[in-house]
Parts: C-alpha cells; sequence; structure tokens
C-alpha cells in the first residue's frame, strides 16, 4: 500500500489573535520551518463584535478593566476539531495591559481550548512592547489547569528605549500609523518590531523542528534561551510586577462602575488615563533609578528571578 507524505506528516494547531497583523507575521516566520515535517492548521481568534484598528481614544481604555480582569467577550464559532490528535499546539498573543488581550483570554476559557491543549506539548508566542512576563504567569496557569503541557516560549518584543516605544506605539494605536509623518517621523522610529527580528525569528522553528525530529522536547526551551528568545530587563521586571499591582487595584475600581462600553464608567477611565500617564513619565524614570541599585546590590536575587521566568515552571 502506498502511504502519502501528508498521511504520515505530524500536525500542528497554532491560534492567534493579531489586530495590527504584526502578531500574525511573527508567527508565519517562525512557523515556516515546520511545513517540512508538519501539516499547519492556522486558527484565527476572531470576536463576535471586533475591537477597533486604529483604536480610538475611548475604545483604548475602555478594554482595560476587562483585560486586567480577564472577563470573556464573545467569539465567533472555532473552525478546528478539538477531538483531532493535533501534535503540537503553539498559541501566539498580544498584552493589553500587562495582560493577555481579551480575545486570546477569551477563547483559553473556551470548552474547545480545554480539549485540544489536554495532554498536549503547547509553545507560547509573544508578540509586544516589551512587558509581557505576568501576563505569561496567567497563561501558565491556564495551560497547566488545563493539563496541557508548556514546552516552549518565545518572545519578540519592541526594542526601542521604554519611553520611546510608549509614545510609538500609541501613536500607531491612535493613529493606525506605524511610521508617523513630518516632525514625529524625523523624531521617532517605526513602531513595534523590527522586520528584521520578524525576519529572523524563523530561526526559532528550526530549533522546534529539529527538537521534535530528536523527541527532545523537554530540553527545548534552555535552547531556545541560548538562541536569545527571551531577554528580560530587572528593572523593566520591577516595573511591571508593581504596575500590575496597581492594575488590578484600578481594574476592579472601573468596574464597580458597569461593564465595558458602560458610560457610567468613564470618569473612573479617565482618571485611570491620568494616573496611567503620570506614572509612566513622571514615575518610572525615578523608579528605574531605584530600582536599577536595588538589583545592582542584590544580584543573587535577581539572576534566580530571571531564570524563573525565562522558563516555563509555575510556583
Amino acid at each position: 500500500m502506498v502511504v502519502s507524505v501528508r498521511e504520515v506528516m505530524k500536525k500542528a494547531l497554532i491560534i492567534y489573535y493579531s489586530q495590527s497583523g504584526q502578531l500574525f507575521d511573527i508567527v508565519a516566520s517562525i512557523t515556516q520551518p515546520l511545513e517540512t515535517e508538519f501539516e499547519l492548521v492556522f486558527e484565527e481568534i476572531k470576536p463576535k463584535e471586533p475591537f477597533p484598528f486604529p483604536w480610538t481614544g475611548t475604545s483604548f481604555y475602555q478594554v482595560f478593566p476587562e483585560s486586567v480582569q480577564e472577563v470573556k467577550c464573545e467569539l465567533e464559532p472555532l473552525r478546528f476539531d478539538p477531538e483531532e490528535n493535533f501534535d503540537l499546539i503553539i498559541l501566539a498573543y498580544q498584552v493589553w495591559y500587562l495582560s493577555p488581550s481579551i480575545p486570546f483570554s477569551s477563547f483559553l476559557q473556551t470548552d474547545e481550548a480545554m480539549r485540544v491543549i489536554r495532554n498536549k506539548p503547547v509553545i507560547t508566542i509573544i508578540g509586544c512592547r516589551n512587558m509581557w512576563i505576568m501576563s505569561q504567569e496567567r497563561i501558565k496557569k491556564r495551560i497547566i489547569t488545563m493539563g496541557g503541557r508548556l514546552i516552549g516560549n518565545i518572545v519578540i518584543i519592541d526594542r526601542h528605549q521604554n519611553l520611546v516605544s510608549v509614545v510609538t506605539i500609541m501613536h500607531w494605536m491612535i493613529k493606525g500609523e506605524r511610521q508617523g509623518r513630518g516632525l514625529y517621523k524625523k523624531l521617532f522610529p517605526r513602531a513595534g518590531v523590527s522586520q528584521k527580528d520578524i525576519r529572523e525569528s524563523a530561526k526559532f522553528g528550526e530549533i522546534i523542528l529539529q527538537a521534535c525530529k530528536k523527541n527532545k522536547l523537554e530540553d527545548l526551551q534552555d535552547i531556545l534561551l541560548e538562541k536569545g528568545a527571551i531577554h528580560i530587563k530587572p528593572v523593566l521586571l520591577s516595573i511591571e510586577k508593581r504596575g500590575y499591582m496597581m492594575f488590578r487595584i484600578w481594574s476592579e475600581f472601573i468596574l464597580k462602575k458597569g461593564e465595558y462600553g458602560d458610560p457610567a464608567r468613564e470618569r473612573r477611565l479617565k482618571y485611570f488615563k491620568y494616573y496611567l500617564f503620570t506614572v509612566i513619565y513622571l514615575l518610572s524614570p525615578i523608579g528605574s533609578v531605584i530600582f536599577y541599585l536595588i538589583h545592582k546590590l542584590n544580584h543573587g536575587h535577581t539572576r534566580k528571578r530571571i531564570d524563573y521566568y525565562s522558563h516555563n515552571k509555575l510556583k
């Protein structure tokens, strides 16, 4: 009997939500080398009521409480069969307000996610500005709770200086322009992950492919780290952890006034906006100096924290 190549190929399910298209470009680059051994099944998560892009100023802040508290939105029916025997699951997501995007966290709360992830090796891919750790901690917990085996995490970030990337990402989200025009274009770089980093992320796909061929998935994360899959800056880690604590408090405060889109909570959202920009542009530079000194004086503790957040075990 003749067996076709497709019949003996492994199957990988790639589930993603990409609002601007940048994350999909990252995913396409990383997964391209897998095509020689895997049949790739792409599943785009689609909210029933799409979130706007570019955002309006109001809608951008409206999603804050629901993002942090992981409040579900309704999704369009998923096309993949959760009972199908996939050999590898790849989950790719954006970070909204130090949290998984609402569509992505909504997917992870579905029965289909539970069924397809259980007992499967899972790799996460994050495309974001530069803060992702608190989000990934919650994703870790969900995957492990669902019975999945998280074997790899790849984070592709905007490498520009923190305050510069705040300006460029906001411009992109609100104006829909990655490069900008006129004086802005002269002063600020192109927003988001560089095309070079997206293109070169294919090397991580080669690493995944080789690990699958040799059936050595337990060592995958360490090999990915050797090739630069994750870069953690201690100062940003400290800022993010404290920021997430405050985001929890603010999101609960706003949700007490109403659900997504409720005009009754707009005043509290406005207060949050003022708070956010005060922290980013006035307090974070001071905090950065303080955290830098703390990490220098406590180098051993910092190294342990970086090692933990670079790997896939959960405390």
